[in-house]
C-alpha cells in the first residue's frame, strides 16, 4: 500500500501548497465555511477564484488575509468596516476596481466603424 504524501508546513501554519479548497481554509482559519463566503461578500481581497464546478479556490495570500481579517474581528474587536479599513492601512486596498475608460467615439463615427467592418466582412466572403 503507498504511503500518502507527506504535507510540509510553514512556520506560519499554512501548508505548503498552491491552492486550498474553503473546508481547508475554515479548518485553518478555525472559521465555518459560511462565514467565509460571507467575508468574500464584504472584503474584495479574498474573493477565490472559482472552478468550473463553482468550487472555490484559494491561495496562500488568501489564507493569510482571512487570517488577518479573522484577528482584527475577533481578536482586535473592530467592525467590519474597521477591519476593511485596517487592510486599506495595510496595503491591501478594498475599494479598488478597474475602472474602463469612457469611450470617445460618438454614435457617427461608430456607425461608420460598424460599417466598414460589413464591407470588409462581404470582401472577404467573395
Amino acid at each position: 500500500m503507498p504511503r500518502p504524501k507527506k504535507r510540509t508546513v510553514a512556520e506560519d501554519g499554512i501548508p505548503d501548497k498552491p491552492f486550498f479548497k474553503i473546508g481547508e481554509v475554515a479548518k485553518i482559519c478555525a472559521v465555518k465555511p459560511y462565514v467565509l463566503r460571507y467575508w468574500e461578500t464584504e472584503f474584495r481581497s479574498i474573493r477565490p477564484q472559482k472552478t468550473k464546478s463553482g468550487q472555490r479556490l484559494y491561495t496562500k495570500s488568501h489564507v493569510e488575509r482571512v487570517l488577518r481579517i479573522r484577528d482584527l474581528l475577533y481578536n482586535e474587536r473592530f467592525t467590519i468596516e474597521g477591519a476593511r479599513s485596517a487592510l486599506r492601512g495595510m496595503g491591501h486596498d478594498e475599494e479598488t476596481t478597474v475602472k474602463l475608460p469612457e469611450p470617445s467615439l460618438d454614435r457617427e463615427t461608430l456607425k461608420k466603424l460598424k460599417q466598414g467592418i460589413i464591407d470588409l466582412l462581404a470582401l472577404v466572403e467573395q
